[in-house]
């Protein structure tokens, strides 16, 4: 049986089981949180072990991503910041050269990785951010999207560098490679199969939670708001509306990284200038509270009043929403970018770095400055409304029908970053089980069921679930950028010096 036929077949059988049972939709609805909901629980108290520092329980694992990203970007100079221009120069295609092996284009890698990081955790996840730790989160945010530039610098280069050219010219990367590859050349072999090992498994279940559940359980809340809220008639069926956003990815990931570049290169660009545009516009309609906004996210972020643990806890809360949104530690980003066109592995570590500048410097601030600007604090921390149905009255108090390009907008966030994230856990998935078209179509056919799932099940299970697995990649991965940071350094160095011979020689 044909991969198609069999991917109808399993969709048919699977909406039959659900029109076939007794129960109610909204019985369904509730049957599968509460199946989901005690191993999310079990998970993040697992995986975010915390310890008490001034009031404020500090998980570990963010800790472990914030001095991550302040070590590399120290280490390496700032090249977040001196390397800024050269990765615009990269993308815009100035330095591309011919015959170089890979998949996609400098421009076709960002737009792919991008659609992974750009999701609905910009909308939903910033509001989440404020109404946790106030406007101060944001600051901390942004300071976390800027130093995580350079972390993704590092992890996209060794992407590169350590990818597998298969026999059929396609492209496999991302850190279970360079964990192996990577840790084995300087002598760690049996510790670089174990971190590549456990980085592939970790990533095939956490792309099931923050690229695929998360985002088709926020897309059917806000299309809930825009088709009347509690009399909407689509409450109680979140699994049809899953269903209609697994075919739609379907029919695009089986055609493989080519295919989904293909469509994130026009889709992205088009989204996020959507969002910004629209951003804008609520700003400046706000602008007399522009100031009070500003301020508010400035003094919030050094306050000691309204959370628990001061600024501590602040940061922590504006560090936590950051590596959900842009990923950078996490490692997943790589996997997109080593299909790029490229021969040299440090041109696409350049490219790499203006995602987290575009998803979280950019986007996250504007959302964060759409919801300061629109309601008081005590409203953000203490009103009625939370997560994407914040963000969606906040643009509604300035345009009335906002909410329905809104909606499309976060549809569209939602559908890209699940076309990125199936590419993510197909590769990881054929890094375990073998390299083969029949095991990519099975764990497609994986992917599109728990999109239905997740768009049934509450906010609460989704939230934690996403957020859990997402921080366990991060530790295998940090641990071997870390042993091979000099390499990345002199690599850089070398880089440096023959882009300044060669432009010595234009010249």
């Amino acid at each position: 049986m044909s991969y198609i036929k069999l991917l109808r077949h399993y969709i048919a059988v699977f909406t039959v089981m659900i029109i076939a049972s007794p129960a109610n939709a909204n019985d369904i609805d509730t049957t599968i949180n509460n199946v989901v909901q005690p191993f999310t629980d079990a998970v993040s108290s697992f995986i975010f072990y915390s310890i008490h520092i001034n009031g404020t329980d500090v998980p570990l694992i963010v800790c472990w991503l914030i001095f991550g990203a302040c070590f590399f970007t120290i280490y390496l100079g700032f090249i977040n910041i001196r390397g800024f221009k050269h990765a615009i120069e990269l993308v815009s295609g100035k330095h591309t050269k011919k015959e170089v092996d890979g998949e996609i284009s400098h421009f076709e890698a960002l737009t792919a990785a991008v659609s992974g990081t750009v999701g609905i955790g910009n909308i939903a996840g910033v509001a989440i951010t404020v109404s946790l730790g106030g406007p101060g989160a944001i600051f901390w945010l942004m300071f976390a999207g800027l130093i995580g530039m350079t972390t993704k610098f590092v992890e996209c280069t060794l992407g590169v560098k350590y990818r597998q050219i298969n026999d059929d010219g396609s492209v496999s990367g991302g850190p279970m490679y360079y964990l192996r590859s990577g840790l084995e050349k300087r002598g760690y072999t049996r510790l670089g199969k174990f971190l590549g090992s456990f980085y592939a498994v970790s990533i095939v279940i956490g792309c099931l939670g923050i690229g695929n559940m998360f985002q088709s359980n926020q897309a059917y809340v806000q299309l809930l708001q825009v088709t009347g809220g509690t009399d909407s008639f689509l409450i109680g069926k979140g699994w049809l509306v899953g269903l209609a956003l697994a075919v739609f990815v379907a029919l695009i990931i089986i055609g493989g990284i080519k295919s989904i570049a293909r469509t994130t290169s026009k889709l992205v660009p088009f989204m996020v200038l959507l969002y910004i545009v629209g951003a804008l516009i609520v700003i400046m309609m706000n602008a007399a509270e522009l100031p009070r906004a500003i301020s508010a996210i400035f003094v919030g972020a050094f306050t000691m009043e309204g959370v628990t643990g001061g600024v501590i806890g602040i940061m922590i809360i504006g560090f936590q929403r950051a590596a959900f949104s842009n990923e950078a530690g996490i490692g997943s980003a790589a996997i997109a970018h080593s299909a790029v066109q490229t021969n040299n592995p440090m041109t696409e570590g350049f490219v790499a770095l203006l995602e987290p500048f575009i998803d979280t410097v950019v986007i996250c601030s504007l959302t964060g400055l759409v919801l300061v600007t629109s309601f008081p604090t005590e409203t953000l921390m203490n009103g009625p409304l939370s997560g994407i149905e914040m963000t969606s009255a906040a643009f509604e108090n300035s345009i009335s029908w906002s909410p329905l390009p809104l909606s499309f907008a976060a549809l569209m966030f939602a559908f890209s970053t699940m076309l990125a994230w199936a590419y993510y856990g197909t590769k990881a998935w054929t890094y375990i089980f073998g390299e083969s078209r029949g095991k990519e179509y099975t764990f497609c056919i994986i992917f599109c069921v728990f999109i239905i799932i997740g768009a049934a099940v509450k906010l609460d299970a989704i939230l934690g679930f996403a957020d859990a697995l997402i921080f366990v990649m991060a530790i295998p991965n940090l641990l071997g950028l870390y042993i091979m940071a000099p390499e990345i350094k002199q690599d850089m160095k070398e880089y440096f010096l023959a882009l300044g011979k060669a432009e010595s020689e234009q010249n």
